[in-house]
């Protein structure tokens, strides 16, 4: 398949992956058709029409190179990411992590994606898979028609588990004689809104929010939550610790009221520039909106919360890559088709994004007749994919960015902050020789 066949390359899906594949491809000279269903046919967790909505938060997680996350940020600016531009034209104070204002972060996307003379924005549902060349990002709320075309051509099921987005409240509506600002260790600006607990406030939050009533799951559908988006009610069944050691941890945390360390304390995040709109950091849940609003009352400074978005669960469908595809995203069975999104396992708005580049970039290697590249494993991204393609496909579960699935360092290295800087700088570096090629 080279350029002088190819006319046009179909995307499908218009989310971080899908937008990011469709704009490597369009920036290089290549007419690209992209597919969104949305508004014609909305999901669970969607509420806008743009592309790249984000769904679950508006953080993007850490800006430091020394964390995974801000690692992969890094190497995605150096690979011309078009998610990392507008999240930096659109960010919101978060500390050390990278926040945007959500909607004109999509919105952004959206005109530049519309207006760009080499992608034409198609509106309507994708009931089949497309002959090559395409690239399939449809996410991990695929409608059932496109994951039974999807599951027909990979010739097995789909694994599945459960994810669940964070209430939004109003910030006026805070009781801000109980809350107060301020960040943990007073590391950075203080970013978030803190709303201390004492013991006998967790125990009574704690005990209603472990017998509130939920939104039943189907009877055919095992619940598998991932790890890092797990509702606060099903972390908190765990044990009456398990919320201290999370998102309620109080460690680093000062009441400027009593000059200690309180024994809980739940945070908010702005939402949005304007800080007028708060997202309940870790309190992704499944539990019923009537339900929200009496449990999450229980905590001090949230009596009269104003809720403009309750939070809300949904299950996230993936493929099995270990199985399919290759580390270049490219399917083993077809030449010239490529998954890209968190459909191929990697778990999160960056990872999803930073596939969908990778996706783009192999897809125009391909039509101009070289090789698709296999990411470095030295980098997150590298290390992302090889994962997601070599893992146990009896035990394969979706991945996020971390230090963990990089190789080892050539010499043993104890000190942690040294080893992540040390393995952040290789990291860089691999990524730096792909870009001068």
């Amino acid at each position: 398949m080279r350029g002088d066949t190819v006319e046009r390359v179909k995307v499908i899906g218009g989310g971080l992956a899908g937008c990011e594949a469709a704009w490597h491809l369009a920036q290089s000279g290549i007419k690209v058709d992209l597919y969104e269903m949305r508004p014609i046919k909305s999901t669970p967790a969607h509420h806008t029409d743009r592309l790249a909505e984000l769904v679950c938060s508006n953080s993007l997680r850490s800006d430091e190179i020394t964390n995974a996350a801000g690692l992969l940020k890094q190497e995605m600016r150096m690979l011309d990411s078009i998610v990392m531009k507008v999240a930096e034209s659109t960010r919101v104070p978060a500390g050390a992590a990278l926040a945007v204002d959500r909607t004109k972060f999509s919105s952004n996307i959206t005109e530049i994606i519309k207006n760009h003379p080499n992608i034409k924005l198609h509106i309507e549902e994708m009931c089949e898979i497309s002959e090559p060349p395409a690239i399939i990002a449809t996410g991990p709320l695929t409608s059932e028609a496109m994951s039974k075309a999807i599951a027909e051509l990979l010739g097995n099921e789909h694994l599945y588990f459960y994810d669940a987005a964070a209430p939004i409240v109003t910030a006026e509506s805070i009781n801000w004689d109980k809350a107060f600002w301020g960040s943990r260790y007073n590391k950075g600006d203080a970013d978030y809104v803190n709303l201390p607990l004492t013991r006998d406030e967790y125990d009574v939050f704690y005990n209603e929010l472990v017998t509130a009533k939920t939104h039943p799951l189907k009877d055919f559908e095992k619940p598998m939550f991932f790890e890092g988006c797990m509702p606060v009610e099903v972390m908190a069944k765990r044990g009456y610790e398990t919320l201290l050691f999370g998102p309620l941890k109080p460690v680093g945390i000062i009441d400027p009221k009593t000059g200690k360390q309180p024994f809980a304390v739940v945070q908010l995040r702005k939402e949005n520039n304007e800080g007028t709109l708060l997202n309940i950091v870790g309190f992704q849940t499944s539990l019923k909106w009537t339900e929200q609003k009496r449990v999450f009352g229980l905590i001090p400074g949230m009596e009269e919360a104003e809720f403009v978005r309750y939070g809300f669960i949904h299950r996230n469908t993936f493929i099995s890559s270990p199985i399919h595809l290759k580390p270049t995203l490219e399917l083993k069975a077809i030449n010239g088709i490529f998954f890209a999104g968190q459909i191929t396992g990697v778990e999160g708005y960056i990872e999803s994004a930073a596939s969908g580049i990778v996706a783009g970039l192999n897809m125009k290697r391909l039509i101009n007749g070289q090789e698709p590249m296999v990411m470095p494993t030295e980098s997150i991204i590298g290390a992302l994919l090889n994962y997601i393609t070599s893992a146990d496909p009896a035990n394969f579960q979706p991945m996020k960015a971390n230090f963990g699935i990089l190789p080892q360092l050539p010499n043993k290295v104890k000190d942690k902050t040294l080893r992540k800087k040390m393995l952040s700088e290789r990291a860089l570096e691999s990524i730096r020789k792909i870009v001068e090629l």
